[in-house]
């Protein structure tokens, strides 16, 4: 279920015809989703509630053509690999993957070893690919690290420019929104012709929030939904925690409703130089903050853009392609603001249909991360004047 199959309309754009980050061409996405076992905690063996998510910026050889692209933190209590060199060329060069914490490791290589696999033959090749993790410790058994290469392999090989499973799949798996169940959501939103006519996509992993913060378009309806009612999967693992007289995580670490992270990535067709992709990745904060995300001290919210508007950028300056300069087209900063609105819109919906689309889920000690009640969110809706209830 999503936003606008409920009849929700979040923001004032358009979304393309997926309501999704496929929307811009060319883009694709790919899950590995691993479910395994019940019961227990038994580090090594499970239960298993993970998996991996891809983002493909284009269809061609992505690891030798890279797009602008540009980075923002929010909070920084998370990881996003590769980041660095993205802020000092300006550029992304491969797939983006998203996975939980304790996994970076050994997707970040697979991506690598994928890279060198594509690139056979033409010399000595070296990637930096970006990997980010939220955490999914609560209802998964994340010290046992799970994910495989091979799950790595497998996203890429199904990723499509179609439809995007969300919810439950892939990196967001395990993840928790508000003290619902979250994970994977994505959405689109379109810039009137008059203002270009571009494009900009979300994909959101979503593994934050307190449940008395969350807004539905702009409806405080973590309020009423409080977690007396609907219990907190946090909750549950902190009192299973005191039950094994374990001593709490540190603060500053601690994942649930005070912690909990969001990988945000955004996608454009629009011409953008990299300056412009870092003004565009800093506006999904803005989205979040509408969702009711307060980027805590705990919390990674860690948010990449890449702009599809100029390709042929590589590689450049080698033998394979001897050029030395070459010329880019550019949105003039002053006509920048539809893609802001465009930006804070797609993320805000983008995180609403990954609410939406979770269900509800039992991990490891029997935890549960309940999905919300979508005919209990349209009545809150209605008596704000909110959602389709209202009309």
């Amino acid at each position: 279920m999503r936003a606008r199959e409920l009849g929700l309309r979040i923001g004032l754009f358009e979304p393309g015809r997926r309501d999704a980050i496929t929307d811009v061409p060319g883009v694709l996405v790919g899950h590995t989703t691993l479910i395994e076992g019940d019961g227990p905690l038994v580090v090594g063996e499970g239960p298993i509630r993970t998996g991996v998510t891809v983002v493909v910026p284009h269809e061609d050889h992505v690891w030798t053509e890279p797009v602008f692209a540009g980075c923002h933190r929010l909070n920084g209590n998370g990881e996003l690999t590769g980041l660095e060199w993205v802020r000092e060329s300006g550029m992304l060069g491969g797939v983006v993957a998203i996975t939980n914490t304790h996994s970076v490791g050994v997707v970040r290589d697979a991506l690598v070893a994928h890279a060198a696999r594509e690139n056979a033959g033409q010399g000595v090749y070296w990637s930096l690919p970006v990997v980010g993790e939220t955490f999914d410790g609560a209802l998964n058994d994340m010290d046992g690290q799970h994910v495989r290469a091979e799950h790595v392999d497998a996203a890429l090989a199904g990723a499509r420019g179609a439809d995007v499973a969300e919810g439950n799949v892939g990196g967001g798996t395990g993840m928790i929104l508000h003290e619902f169940k979250g994970g994977i959501g994505t959405a689109s939103r379109r810039v009137p012709d008059a203002d270009g006519g571009w494009t900009v996509g979300a994909l959101v992993q979503a593994n934050y929030g307190s449940r008395e913060l969350l807004r539905v378009d702009g409806v405080p309806v973590g309020q009423a939904i409080p977690v007396s009612e609907v219990p907190s999967p946090w909750d549950a693992m902190d009192a299973l925690d005191a039950a094994r007289h374990e001593p709490p995580p540190i603060p500053s670490s601690r994942s649930g409703p005070s912690g909990g992270s969001i990988i945000v990535i955004l996608a454009t067709d629009a011409p953008l130089l990299p300056h412009q992709c870092e003004r565009i990745a800093q506006r999904a904060g803005l989205g979040l903050a509408r969702m009711g995300s307060i980027a805590s001290n705990g919390s990674g919210d860690l948010f990449l853009a890449f702009a599809t508007g100029n390709r042929g950028l590589g590689p450049v300056g080698t033998e394979r392609d001897p050029r030395r300069t070459l010329e880019a087209r550019f949105v003039v900063d002053r006509a920048m603001s539809p893609l802001f609105q465009a930006t804070v819109e797609a993320v805000e919906a983008a995180v609403v249909n990954a609410l939406l689309a979770a269900e509800t889920m039992t991990g490891r000690d029997g935890i549960t991360a309940y999905a919300i009640d979508h005919g209990r969110l349209l009545d809150i809706l209605a008596r704000h004047g909110r959602g389709p209830r209202a009309a």
